[in-house]
């Protein structure tokens, strides 16, 4: 709304090795929930973890303490299933106790496989494949309307772009010249079926985001550097922002990186430790 009061900015530093070392704690939480009783997605929740850093950590117009401040950024995570590495994410950024994440899969529990919008800091609910992208689109367009500077960021997954809404969206951000929107495809080149260009193709992928109109990135979807020059950089006038962001579905557990088995999991005692032996061997490495 025009002549509203922003809320403050209240990013911790943008220190590289801060940032690691919550992607790991977040990474050590999802292994902590797919160990429980239901289990979870996994694979595509580990591929999400520096994309959600970089966004909560670093780039995000957000206050813990006022999730619903009028003039906040808007996250839409619109591959639901990676909902799990949402929820670690907002309790690493203090939107609510990280002892709430044992809630998850518990009967009655708000935590659910996809994110419930009575958590602190999720916006909508999702998981129904195909629609976060024209939620990021109303969100932009409701900001506009406004007179208001609020960003909205949206995730996608690879698999869900099989979906025709999608580009229905994509048509309608560019169409609208919506420049303070940025969304994200998280492509670590697998769904639940298998190989995604095996089921439907989608390369060449950028070049289809550019003719659609997005100004177009491609960049690792682990490197968290180059994550954060992306966001920092200014929108191109007139055009939404598309980040392809590379990743490894299972991203940080060797014995489940880059196999569509990964995408829902039960993990066994024996296999948490496995995995947090892993993750903990990984962080020591980046701290040596």
């Amino acid at each position: 709304m025009s002549g509203a009061i922003a809320p403050p900015d209240i990013r911790p530093p943008a220190d590289t090795r801060q940032l690691k070392a919550a992607a790991g704690r977040i990474r050590e939480h999802i292994v902590d929930m797919c160990a429980g009783r239901e289990g979870g997605h996994i694979g595509g929740s580990m591929s999400l973890v520096e994309i959600l850093v970089a966004l909560y950590f670093d780039a995000l117009r957000i206050d813990p303490a006022r999730p619903d401040a009028p003039d906040r950024d808007i996250f839409v995570l619109s591959k639901g299933h990676g909902g799990i590495g949402l929820y670690a994410t907002l309790a690493e950024r203090g939107f609510f106790p990280v002892e709430r994440l044992a809630e998850y899969g518990t009967a009655g529990s708000e935590f659910m496989a996809h994110p419930h919008p009575e958590i602190p800091g999720v916006e909508m609910p999702t998981g129904s494949l195909g629609h976060g992208l024209a939620l990021g689109v109303g969100f932009a367009l409701a900001a506009r309307l406004d007179g208001s500077d609020r960003r909205s960021f949206v995730v996608m997954g690879d698999g869900e772009l099989q979906e025709g809404s999608v580009w229905e969206a994509a048509m309608a951000a560019s169409s609208h010249g919506l420049d303070g929107l940025t969304a994200f495809v998280d492509r670590n080149e697998l769904q639940i079926t298998g190989g995604t260009e095996q089921v439907v193709r989608l390369e060449p992928l950028a070049e289809r985001w550019r003719a659609f109109g997005w100004h177009t990135y491609e960049v690792d979807g682990h490197d968290l550097d180059a994550l954060r020059a992306v966001l920092h950089a200014a929108p191109e006038p007139g055009k939404p922002t598309m980040v392809i962001a590379r990743t490894v579905k299972g991203k940080g557990l060797p014995f489940v990186e880059g196999q569509a088995r990964s995408h829902y999991a039960r993990l066994s005692d024996r296999q948490r430790q496995r995995a947090m032996s892993a993750l903990r061997a990984t962080t020591e490495k980046g701290q040596a």
